[in-house]
């Protein structure tokens, strides 16, 4: 089994291999210090089982980077490692297909139980993220609890008639991460295309001003 630890931590690097190769006896562990070598490292290392990623490395701003990484191997699973422990932040990665959001602070028996359900097939969610999600539908019924806020702004947008290229300037991200937020968004909304997804955040109230 091949997994690719990317994080620009040694300590933390070193500190958790003990307990990934508790996962399996025979483990190959590739590691990567940013952004630029992580691509690079998968892209040498041929087929990886898991990547496990820190949420803020150099090279690309977090959630930008994973949405890239993302959309670069969409089929290999990929578990989020961070200090953070905001319930926005963890919520945010789960949406851009992330399959878990582990916290540093967990305990070893913690990570590798989210592992095992992750190489199962399954999605980790910490427990503070059931609470937020709760939260969120009960105080706030103006929108779907699943949309993040960025993806409410890519959604605000689209009702203006914007294309990707004036959203992407719109927001200061890369056309190709708007793509893939749109995507998001029309699975979320249950819609096929821009004018049900326009049609949906209409009768949401996302014509009316922020």
């Amino acid at each position: 089994m091949k997994v690719l630890l990317a994080d620009d931590h040694p300590l933390f690097r070193e500190g958790i291999k003990p307990v990934l190769r508790k996962l399996y006896p025979d483990l190959e562990i590739i590691e990567a210090i940013d952004y630029p070598s992580a691509f690079t490292a998968m892209h040498q290392a041929g087929e990886v089982d898991l990547v496990l990623i820190d949420l803020t490395m150099p090279g690309m701003s977090g959630l930008d980077g994973v949405i890239r990484f993302r959309a670069a191997f969409p089929e290999t699973p990929l578990v989020v490692l961070s200090a953070s422990e905001q319930p926005e932040d963890i919520h945010q990665l789960l949406t851009t297909g992330a399959l878990g959001y582990i916290t540093k602070s967990s305990p070893s028996e913690v990570i590798l139980g989210a592992l095992r359900l992750v190489l199962a097939g399954g999605v980790y969610i910490p427990p503070s993220l059931l609470d937020y999600r709760n939260y969120v539908a009960e105080h706030d019924s103006s929108r779907p609890a699943a949309l993040t806020s960025r993806q409410m702004e890519v959604l605000r947008e689209l009702v203006k008639g914007q294309s990707n290229k004036q959203i992407a300037m719109a927001l200061k991200v890369t056309e190709g991460t708007i793509k893939i937020h749109l995507a998001t968004v029309f699975r979320i909304l249950k819609v096929n295309n821009r004018t049900e997804a326009v049609l949906v955040a209409q009768k949401m109230g996302l014509n009316e001003p922020a």
